[in-house]
């Protein structure tokens, strides 16, 4: 079949396999060997001997987890061996870089018992920071995991057991708040006994679920006290009561949790459940019982499964990356049952918080909302890292298995984010200012009702980095935000046309523009234009920035915006610069959005423009004036000289700004070839400031490296305006909003501080 072929393939083209591992240190030069290997190496190996905590600074240990299994109980596939178990390690090792960016090494045992198991991984154990077994049949499972948790002084983890019930965990939190059910309550249904059911009855009976209101069935029915062939991991979960079968269970019952196989249930055995029955058929790839029949008979039930094609997909790739991301940095002992509780608890809170763009895009959906068909968040959803490994770490410390406490949780969530978002990392120095003063600037966004606008400001009121106000009809914008089930507490909300200020504002145009042929009427009908609207609260002092867009083209807001406000003191063109992040490499480009063929003059202010913008993130420009000629090469191309008189021109009026060109790219990025064939340049290091000749120059520039190389694209940002505007370009995501908010907030702030030196 077409799948087959196509998983297969997928497993064999290329490099075969789904791993490798890659250095993290240059082994370029006779020196970085030295370094690396012998003689340097033996400066590590002393200082570990010395200090053997030191092995988690000078190796990979503290950010290595072996992903350990012995192929008895693979998938669904059974006891197929650990050669045949090896690509569902290799794809487990996936899932830890993916999402949480974890190394790991995949390890396949030749081992039947449990003796064997744990005499290898204890033996192995000093070469990782964490243990993660899987797919280790039961009840070998149980001693393995057990033993090496007494025996071992680093986290170990069995996902098949702990994952499931973690995530299951998050998800009947949510079912039972929107069924409006106490967990002490509810009256459960176990259809399946091995180790991920009792893994997941342990941890809800942590949540406050009684035992006593759990019925467990195995392949020999209801586990009861009268049982003589139980073991003690099953025993401890024995009702004294009569169950005749599983349909007599079901009756009343509020929960069904199916960890067994699928098609075992039918649409008559969940009739008789309780009003808004909960319903986890977590078999794979079947569930227990269909989605279409199970929603067909009840159609108010709350249905979870461990498939990607129905709602509220219960995966374990929502748990393990981030729990051991957490326990690694903190160097916790052992993964504690509070820690479990913890990554529950953070999971299932996210679930109630509004969905980003990225995740919708991932899933090719319009809408997620808390609600029966979402009571758990997506695998692709970057935020889990962020609520789960800290809630993890913090539980680590609190129970006392953490060897680090993290003392700045704040901080270590900074931290995560730079992880699933690089631009984060270019933004904080901007973030922390914002936060950091007492002064909350006003940035309106003209666009009030846009749906994305309404998500970026709650952020932006949430991290404390603005005042925003939006712009529109107050009763549209307030019915769009309860559609998005989002509170614009600490939001303003102001009416463009008709608004309070519109005749004072209307004026103020006509005088600014009188003898551009504009009359107060034709003002008036312009202030009906949340644009203009938005400006002129900008000129006279209602508001200290604007972000415009994403609902018009890019134009529609930068014109008015030079008609109504003009350029700085320091600037006499507008630029548009973007900021491109690729690995730890930050780059500004200008300009990208707004002067089409720049003269000389113009270049040398877009060059200073670009400049400015990199210091604002406090990055010390080193610019590059562009061309496809390197220092006088085609020097009778008037292309070329007006790159070398835009030069002159910026260190003329700029004499500390370390600048120079024209060049080429690729001269501009290697500071080996200008040392050798261009030693008389002024520039050191690579180019971080490139300045490109035209507006088609820049724009295929950054396109290109936004889709074709690895790189996170920020901006544009406009520089040059005599107060704070930026425009959001069609399609941004709330992401970008956000930043450029942010940057626009930045832009504020210096512009009231300077006004309050005045």
């Amino acid at each position: 079949m077409a799948d087959k072929q196509a998983a297969l393939e997928y497993h064999e083209k290329g490099r075969r396999g789904k791993i490798e591992v890659v250095a993290t240190k240059p082994l370029n030069t006779q020196r970085d060997l030295s370094l690396a290997y012998t003689p340097g190496v033996a400066e590590a190996c002393r200082a570990i001997f010395e200090n053997p905590n030191d092995v988690f600074k000078y190796t990979a240990k503290g950010n290595l987890v072996a992903v350990v299994t012995n192929g008895t109980a693979v998938l669904g596939l059974g006891n197929i061996g650990p050669e045949a178990g090896k690509p569902v390690m290799e794809g487990k090792a996936n899932l830890f870089k993916k999402f949480a960016d974890i190394d790991v090494f995949d390890i396949e045992l030749n081992a039947a018992t449990a003796d064997e198991i744990v005499t290898v991984v204890k033996a192995m154990a000093p070469t990782f920071g964490g243990i993660n077994l899987e797919d280790i049949k039961s009840p070998e499972c149980f001693e393995v995991e057990r033993r090496l948790q007494e025996e071992l002084d680093i986290p170990v983890f069995h996902d098949d057991q702990h994952g499931t019930a973690i995530i299951s965990a998050a998800a009947l939190i949510n079912a039972l708040d929107i069924s409006n059910r106490d967990i002490a309550k509810a009256q459960f249904v176990f259809f399946g006994a091995g180790a991920a059911a009792l893994a997941c009855a342990r941890l809800y009976v942590s949540l406050g679920a009684k035992r006593e209101n759990m019925v467990l069935f195995d392949s020999r029915g209801a586990i009861t006290i009268d049982r003589k062939d139980l073991n003690s991991e099953k025993a401890e979960f024995a009702v004294d009561r009569k169950v005749a079968n599983i349909t007599e269970a079901l009756t009343g019952a509020d929960v069904f949790l199916g960890l067994s196989v699928g098609n075992v249930l039918t649409a008559d055995m969940i009739m008789p459940m309780a009003p808004q029955p909960i319903l986890f058929a977590m078999a794979n790839p079947d569930p227990e019982i269909p989605y279409e029949v199970a929603k067909a008979a009840r159609p108010d039930a709350i249905i979870a499964t461990g498939r990607s094609d129905h709602p509220n997909q219960v995966n374990n790739v929502l748990g393990f990356p981030f729990v051991f991301r957490g326990a690694l940095d903190c160097r916790a002992r052992k993964i504690t049952e509070e820690m479990k509780v913890a990554a529950t608890l953070a999971i299932s809170k996210l679930a109630r918080a509004d969905v980003p763009d990225s995740v919708l895009r991932a899933y090719g959906a319009e809408k997620m909302q808390y609600g029966p068909d979402y009571i758990i968040p997506k695998p692709f959803d970057p935020r889990v890292l962020l609520y789960v490994a800290p809630a993890v770490a913090q539980a680590a410390a609190d129970s006392g298995v953490a060897r680090e406490p993290i003392e700045d949780l704040d901080g270590y969530r900074e931290w995560l984010h730079t992880l699933v978002e690089r631009s984060r990392g270019l933004m904080l120095p901007l973030i922390r200012r914002a936060r950091g003063s007492k002064v909350k600037p006003r940035i309106v966004f003209p666009d009030g009702a846009n749906p994305k606008n309404i998500r970026a400001v709650r952020i932006l009121v949430d991290e404390g980095i603005c005042a925003p106000i939006l712009l529109g009809s107050p009763e549209h914008i307030h019915a769009r935000a309860q559609d998005l089930r989002i509170s614009l507490d600490g939001v303003k909300v102001n009416a463009a046309a008709g608004g309070q200020h519109v005749d004072s504002l209307a004026d103020a145009y006509w005088k600014l523009r009188q003898r551009k042929g504009v009359t107060l009427h034709a003002a008036t009908a312009m202030l009906n234009d949340p644009i203009y609207y938005a400006a002129m609260m900008v000129r006279m002092g209602l508001a200290d920035g604007m972000v415009g867009g994403p609902d018009r083209p890019y134009k529609h807001t930068l014109r008015p915006a030079l008609r109504i406000l003009g350029t700085d003191e320091n600037s006499q063109s507008v630029s548009g610069v973007y900021a491109i992040l690729s690995g730890d490499q930050k780059l500004f480009i200008g300009d990208c959005t707004v002067n089409i063929d720049p003269d000389a003059a113009t270049m040398a202010e877009i060059a200073l423009n670009t400049a400015r913008v990199a210091e604002t993130f406090d990055q010390t420009p080193r610019v590059a004036m562009l061309s496809y000629s390197d220092f006088g090469e085609h020097i009778r191309d008037p292309e070329v000289r007006k790159v070398r008189e835009a030069v002159r021109l910026v260190r003329e009026r700029s004499p500390d700004l370390e600048i120079d060109g024209e060049m080429q790219a690729d001269t501009a990025m290697d500071p080996q070839k200008r040392a050798s064939a261009f030693p008389f340049s002024t520039l050191t290091g690579a180019a971080n400031v490139l300045i490109v000749p035209n507006l088609t120059a820049g724009n295929i520039t950054y396109k290109l490296l936004e889709r074709v190389a690895n790189t996170e694209v920020l901006g544009p940002l406009l520089v040059g305006l005599a107060k704070p505007v930026n425009v959001i370009p069609v399609g941004a995501s709330v992401e970008n909003i956000v930043n450029v908010a942010t940057y626009t907030a930045t832009q504020a702030l210096d512009q009231l501080s300077k006004a309050k030196a005045n």
